[in-house]
């Protein structure tokens, strides 16, 4: 992958003056890795404001914003109404470090619209995670817990975990700084996989705690659980006295007004054991939680045994922001939503293929990627061994022609993309202007084989 790109048509002089001066505080330059550029070179966008579909970066360039801070702005930014309720939270106080009506309204809303009986609101979606695990464990007196490759949870140690070999081991540690029996309770199993999942709990059945799993896997780009996936491991882990943890930090509130399980469970009539939200939830703000079934959630503390605390969980002018959001994500917000994001899809699909750059296009509800494939004949994405096979050199070429036209994509290739209910006819028009030369660009890329036979002849 280059270390930079050109940066044509566009100044970047003060982004590229604070980069410097951040790397100089800030380990890489950034406070989450993604936002760095690695994956796709450059100097990273520092933004300065941001209103509906648009971001303003310091230099004064306009972008439309196709992450949507990762996916909290359902609404688009800066809403009036969220920032009206905000301010007014505001002016109130901004911690007390005791209970508010804000955070009782905010839990009640989630409850209402998921099949949740609780939930413990926490600041992120790695405590969510971390305490549903720790919950888990508590209720079964289990320590096994289960999680597929590609779907991240956040950077708790137990989950930044890589496949051991063989269908069932194992797992090894993912990141440096993970000691190796921190892991040793995990195993990594195949995303979408039954026969892993049914190896496992035929292995370990009386071992495992949890199977942990995203809704819908949006890590390693949109990979959606196939058909009847999700209650086949309800059913799995309900069989072997296991909990499923849904993960939905990312899908809850995004894909639908009810999260990825209004598109499954609330049809085919299962729930998980326990959930996990963030994101949508808080909008824009640091919040998140983790629910469930009554019976487990009675044995989170101070009611039951297993310990968990946060001096900021609940904090009145985040869980202002978020109910103010959920309250205004209507069943119309959602259609707008879903519209906007299939324009862009089908048209960025429709870009490639007259540009002949082989790819998928996959969606899950208002949620989708493009993947950059070796060659016309993948079809579909499953897992992570197959995200992983793509060509992100070629994303990484359209990346960089989108954002000189004044798109913001994911700088990863590994990223879902998100559209918001302010997503305009303006905003979709500069989107769909600028594709045929990102597609242009992307097909421009030689191939490894071709790149390395000409190197070749001209030394």
């Amino acid at each position: 992958m280059p270390s930079s790109a050109p940066e044509a048509g566009r100044s970047v002089d003060r982004s590229a003056e604070l980069f410097a001066r951040a790397r100089r505080v800030t380990p890489g330059g950034v406070n989450s890795p993604v936002r760095a550029f690695n994956a796709v070179g450059g100097t990273p966008r520092f933004m300065a404001s941001a209103a509906g579909p648009w971001l303003t970066d310091v230099d004064g360039n306009e972008y439309v914003d196709l992450i949507c801070s990762w996916g909290p702005m359902l609404l688009g930014h800066a809403h009036p109404e969220v920032l009206e309720a905000v301010a007014a939270a505001a002016a109130r106080g901004t911690s007390y470090g005791t209970p508010t009506e804000a955070e009782v309204e905010l839990a009640e809303e989630i409850v209402g619209r998921t099949p949740v009986d609780a939930v413990r609101l926490v600041s992120s979606g790695t405590e969510a995670t971390m305490s549903a695990i720790r919950l888990a464990r508590g209720f079964t007196g289990r320590d096994l817990v289960l999680k597929f490759a590609g779907c991240y949870h956040g950077h708790v140690d137990s989950l930044l975990a890589s496949a051991g070999s063989g269908l069932a081991t194992f797992a090894v540690p993912g990141t440096p700084g993970v000691p190796a029996d921190f892991t040793q309770h995990t195993m990594v199993l195949p995303y979408n996989d039954r026969a892993a999942v049914e190896a496992a709990f035929a292995e370990h059945g009386d071992s495992i705690a949890c199977l942990i799993t995203e809704a819908a896997a949006g890590n390693m780009g949109m990979v959606p659980p196939e058909d009847g996936f999700n209650r086949f491991l309800q059913e799995t882990c309900s069989n072997h006295g296991a909990l499923l943890v849904s993960d939905e930090v990312m899908t809850g509130f995004r894909v639908t007004r009810t999260g990825r399980w209004g598109l499954d469970g609330a049809v085919e009539g299962w729930r998980p054991d326990l959930m996990t939200f963030g994101k949508v939830m808080g909008g824009g703000f640091p919040a998140a939680a983790f629910g469930g079934r009554a019976d487990v959630m009675a044995h989170l503390a101070p009611e039951g045994s297993v310990y968990q605390a946060g001096t900021l969980s609940g904090n009145p002018v985040a869980a202002t922001a978020g109910l103010t959001t959920l309250r205004l994500a209507t069943d119309a917000v959602y259609d707008h939503v879903d519209k906007a994001a299939r324009v862009v899809r089908e048209a960025a699909s429709a870009a490639l293929s007259e540009a002949g750059v082989p790819h998928v296009a996959q969606a899950d509800g208002t949620m989708f990627s493009v993947f950059f494939t070796e060659s016309d004949d993948v079809t579909a994405v499953r897992d992570f061994a197959e995200a992983g096979r793509q060509r992100a050199d070629r994303y990484a070429a359209f990346f960089h022609s989108m954002l000189d036209q004044g798109v913001y994509l994911p700088p990863s290739a590994f990223e879902a993309w998100f559209l918001s209910a302010a997503h305009d006819d303006r905003a979709l028009d500069r989107v769909l202007s600028a594709l045929p030369a990102a597609a242009r660009a992307a097909a421009a890329v030689p191939d490894p084989e071709t790149a390395h036979e000409t190197k070749d002849r001209d030394q």
